[in-house]
C-alpha cells in the first residue's frame, strides 16, 4: 500500500487546523497499548478509506508496532474473508466486513469474540453500536446486543445523507414529497439532475430503497427478533415507498439510474451535475476534495427526507473481527489497535484524516466546525437508523428484494407485482431455512 508518513499528515492536519479554527488532534495522551506483533488487515477501499489509511499511519508512529493493509476492491473482500477464515491460519489478523456479510461469519464460529480476547471487554459507552450488528445471539440466531456476545466494532456506521447544492436551494426539502417537488423545480436536463440514488440491481437499489420504505413504515419482515418471520415486504405502506420512489427517480434522475452505481451516483454531485443525491456519508470526503470536486464550497448535508412514518433510516456500517484461526499474540495485537482506534483522541484524528469517526463525543465536538458541518446531518440520521436485515437468510433476501426493485425501476414488473413476487420468494427461502412464515395478502397487481 502507499503509506504517507505522519509528520506529513500532522502538517497537513495543522494548516487545515489553522484554516477552521480547531486542533489538528487532540492533546491528550493517546492510548498506550505497549509492544505488540504486526499485524494484517484485510479493508474494502471504499471512498472513507484515505482516512483510515491515515489514522493507520498515526498508531504505527504513536507506538511503533507495525501495520500492514490489504486495501481490496468492494468485490473481492468476502472471497478473502472467506478464505481466510478457512485456511490453517488466517493471514489477516483484523477483517473488515460489510454488515451483510457478518452472520455467515457469526454462524460459523469463525470469528474470536472480543470478551475472550480480552476478558469481559465492552466497547466504550460513546461508540455508536450502530443498530446491535456488533453483537450475535447464537440461540435467537440474530444480531442483537440483547443476550448476545461482542464480535465486532465499528470502522465507521455508514447511513445515507441527503447531499444537496447550498447554491441552488435555500433549504433541504424536509419530506419525499418535497424532494419531489424540488427535483423537478430546479433542474435542467441533461445539465443539471434533480436528484438521483442508486438503482442498479441487488445491493445498490436495496439499499438505497429502504430510507423510502422505513419513512413509509414498510419493513421486510415483521418481527424477526421475536421469530415471526411473515413477510411484510408486500405491504400497502411498502408499494407507496416504490410508487414514490419510482416516481423521483423517473422524474428527476439520468435515464441509465436502473444501472447507476455509488460511484456514478458520487460523480453526478462532484461534477456539478446534480441538485441532491442520496449517497452514504461515507462518501461525504468526495465532495469537499478540491481535486475531485467542482462544489466544495456549495455542498452540504441534511438529515434523510421523512415519509409518512418520519424519517427512515437504514444503517449499512462496516464491522472489524478477529478470525479465529490466529495464534493467541497476533489476536492481542489486532485488539491493541482496535482498542487504540476507538479512543477520543483516535476518533478525532480520523475525522481529520477523512474518516467518519463513530463516536458521539468526536460528533459532537466536531460538528460546530465548517469543516465538519456535516456531522449533524449524520448524527440525526445515526439516531434514527435501523438494520434491516438482522438475521442469517439476510444475503439471500437483500438479493430478492433488489432484483425485484431494479425489475419494476425498469419497467419490466408493476410495483405491485414486483413486491409480490419479492414477498412470495422471500417466504420460500425462510420456509426453507424452518423459520416461523408466512405473508401478507397479495397486493392487488
Amino acid at each position: 500500500m502507499t503509506i504517507r508518513s505522519f509528520r506529513q499528515a500532522f502538517a497537513a492536519g495543522l494548516a487545515l487546523a489553522a484554516l477552521v479554527g480547531a486542533p489538528a488532534l487532540a492533546e491528550e495522551a493517546f492510548l498506550d497499548v505497549g509492544k505488540q506483533e504486526p499485524i494484517t488487515i484485510l479493508i474494502n477501499s471504499s471512498p472513507w478509506y484515505l482516512g483510515f489509511e491515515s489514522v493507520v499511519d498515526l498508531y504505527t508512529e504513536q507506538t511503533g508496532n507495525e501495520v500492514k493493509i490489504d486495501a481490496t476492491p468492494y468485490g473481492g473482500v468476502l472471497e478473502k474473508a472467506r478464505n481466510a477464515v478457512r485456511t490453517s491460519q488466517s493471514p489477516y489478523d483484523i477483517l473488515n466486513l460489510d454488515s451483510g456479510w457478518t452472520i455467515e461469519f457469526y454462524q460459523s464460529d469463525v470469528l474470536r469474540p472480543l470478551g475472550e480476547i480480552v476478558d469481559g471487554y465492552e466497547m466504550p459507552k460513546e461508540v455508536f453500536t450502530c443498530g446491535g450488528s456488533y453483537f450475535w445471539n447464537a440461540e435467537k440466531h440474530f444480531r442483537t446486543a440483547e443476550g448476545g456476545k461482542l464480535m465486532a466494532v465499528p470502522p465507521n456506521c455508514n447511513t445515507h445523507v441527503l447531499v444537496y447544492r447550498k447554491d441552488l436551494m435555500e433549504k433541504p426539502p424536509a419530506t419525499w414529497d418535497e424532494v419531489l417537488s424540488s427535483c423537478q423545480k430546479v433542474q435542467d436536463k441533461p445539465k443539471l439532475y434533480g436528484f438521483a440514488t442508486r438503482g442498479e440491481r441487488g445491493n445498490g437499489i436495496h439499499y438505497d430503497f429502504m430510507p423510502f420504505l422505513l419513512s413509509y413504515g414498510g419493513s421486510i419482515v415483521k418481527d424477526p427478533e421475536a421469530g415471526d418471520y411473515t413477510v411484510t415486504i408486500n405491504s400497502p405502506e411498502a408499494l407507496q415507498a416504490l410508487e414514490q420512489f419510482i416516481k423521483i427517480e423517473h422524474g428527476c434522475a439520468p435515464d441509465n439510474v436502473a444501472a447507476m452505481g455509488q460511484g456514478d451516483v458520487i460523480q453526478l454531485m462532484s461534477a456539478g451535475s446534480a441538485a441532491m443525491v442520496e449517497t452514504v456519508i461515507a462518501a461525504w470526503p468526495n465532495y469537499v476534495d478540491p481535486t475531485r470536486s467542482a462544489v466544495v464550497d456549495t455542498v452540504a448535508a441534511a438529515p434523510m427526507p421523512e415519509g409518512p412514518s418520519g424519517r427512515g433510516v437504514a444503517i449499512g456500517n462496516w464491522h472489524f473481527a478477529i478470525p479465529r484461526n490466529i495464534p493467541d499474540e497476533r489476536a492481542k495485537a489486532a485488539m491493541a489497535f482496535i482498542q487504540w482506534f476507538l479512543t477520543e483522541q483516535a476518533q478525532t484524528a480520523y475525522a481529520e484524516g477523512g474518516g467518519i469517526p463513530v463516536r458521539a463525543d468526536v460528533l459532537e465536538k466536531l460538528s460546530s466546525q465548517p469543516k465538519f458541518a456535516w456531522m449533524a446531518a449524520y448524527k440525526t440520521n445515526l439516531e434514527a437508523g435501523k438494520q434491516p436485515l438482522g438475521f442469517a437468510e439476510g444475503a439471500a433476501v437483500e438479493q430478492v428484494i433488489g432484483l425485484r426493485l431494479n425489475q419494476a425501476l425498469v419497467g419490466e414488473m408493476s410495483p405491485a407485482a414486483a413486491l409480490n413476487t419479492a414477498a412470495k420468494e422471500i417466504e420460500g427461502i425462510f420456509k426453507q431455512s424452518g423459520r416461523n412464515t408466512g405473508m401478507l395478502d397479495p397486493l392487488s397487481e
